[in-house]
Order: structure tokens, then C-alpha cells, then sequence
């Protein structure tokens, strides 16, 4: 059966609000997390691991945005320090995008854009000019069959909620992330086609004005 008009409506709906999570900030809850015990031998993984994110320069992947309420999927482009977007396919007519400065949601069908402060979300930290596990508090640390998930909170906003890293061991690599927030609302993005070192344009990350008549379908 063809979904009505109404079910593609709530699915999008859902999907944004999914979207979201990843870049607005997160409420705060009353008590900050305990950091995770750990040994000689996680540390010395961390600082591998940090190590491995300061390298990304530019990356490009495909992803695949999975939440309570649905999924989506989409292009990713990473240019460090401060700059990322989103581009999920269609009939999803939404863009996420960093400029380093500010974090962009545009929804090009209904031509309206809101802005937070990049520093205030959890992609902050994947993007920082310089990642280090010293300054966030790192709440949990596992090992699975071929894989290290990572949790940390920020310093600033320790009762704010949870970026979750997971990567494959060997050779490291970054798959996927998991914010969680303080109500249990989860959105995971998991990661295909990764390819590292390519060529970004650095306008891509830049949001202009299309009633201005400057901005270009990219």
C-alpha cells in the first residue's frame, strides 16, 4: 500500500527530529556522569584513537541515520577543523552543515534555516581543531568482537548527555556514533563507502541566503 500523504509527513517529521539530536544541545540532567575506570592499556588505546581522529583532514562517506521514530540516509562531508555537512537524500529536503562557527538545519522545501552555536553540540567534539580524550570525561570504554565503543561527555555540559564512538579495531577506523540525551532519545549514525584525503570545497560548508539569490544547489 502507498503511504498517505500524512504517514510521509510524520516519517520526515520524525527523521529531522532524529537529525537534530546530533547538533542542538542537550538538556542537562541533575546529577554528572561518573567517569569510566579505566587501565594503563585503555589509555594507551585513547590516545591512539585521538591520534587517529587528529589525522582526518577531510573525509566523505555515506551514512545511514537510525532513531525510534525512523531512519534516513544521506551523503557526509568532513572538513576539520569545524566544518560538516549532511546532505540527506531524497524526498528528505534537509541539510546539516558546520562553518566552523555555527551549526545550520535547512529545510530547502520550506526555504527556513535555524542556527545554534557549534561549540554547544555534541559534533563538537569530532570536530575541534585538536581531540583529545584528556579534557571530556570518558564514561564507558568496551571492547567487542573487533570493535572499541568509546562515551564521553563534555567538561562544560558533564550532565548533558552522550557522544558513543565505535570503531573498528584493527585497522582502527571510525564506523559509527551514538548520541543519546538525558529523556533516552537515541540517534545513531553508522558510516559505508569512507574515503579519506579527497578534495573538499570548503563553500559546501557555508550557508548563504537563497532569497538572496547567491546560494547554488550543491
Amino acid at each position: 500500500m502507498k503511504p498517505s500523504p500524512m504517514s510521509r509527513f510524520l516519517q520526515r517529521c520524525f527523521a529531522l527530529a532524529a537529525a537534530l539530536l546530533l547538533w542542538l544541545p542537550l538538556a542537562t540532567a541533575a546529577t554528572a556522569p561518573a567517569p569510566a575506570a579505566l587501565s594503563a592499556q585503555d589509555k594507551a588505546e585513547l590516545q591512539q584513537i585521538a591520534a587517529y581522529l587528529n589525522n582526518i583532514h577531510t573525509m566523505y562517506a555515506r551514512y545511514r541515520q537510525a532513531a525510534s521514530g525512523g531512519a534516513s540516509t544521506g551523503q557526509l562531508w568532513i572538513l576539520r577543523p569545524g566544518r560538516m555537512r549532511f546532505e540527506y537524500d531524497a524526498p528528505n529536503p534537509v541539510s546539516l552543515f558546520a562553518d566552523g562557527t555555527y551549526i545550520y538545519y535547512w529545510d530547502k522545501q520550506l526555504n527556513q534555516v535555524s542556527q545554534v552555536a557549534l561549540k554547544a553540540t555534541p559534533a563538537w567534539f569530532l570536530l575541534r581543531d585538536h581531540i583529545s580524550f584528556d579534557d571530556v570525561i570518558v564514561t564507558g570504554m568496551e571492547h567487542g568482537q573487533g570493535t572499541i565503543r568509546v562515551a564521553v561527555v563534555e567538561n562544560a555540559q558533564p550532565d548533558a548527555g552522550t557522544l558513543t564512538m565505535v570503531f573498528a579495531e584493527n585497522p582502527l577506523a571510525l564506523r559509527q556514533w551514538t548520541v543519546v540525551d538525558q529523556q533516552g532519545k537515541t540517534t545513531t549514525v553508522s558510516l559505508s563507502d569512507v574515503q579519506f584525503g579527497i578534495p573538499v570545497d570548503a563553500k559546501i560548508f557555508q550557508y548563504q541566503d537563497p532569497s538572496a539569490g547567491s546560494h547554488r544547489e550543491r
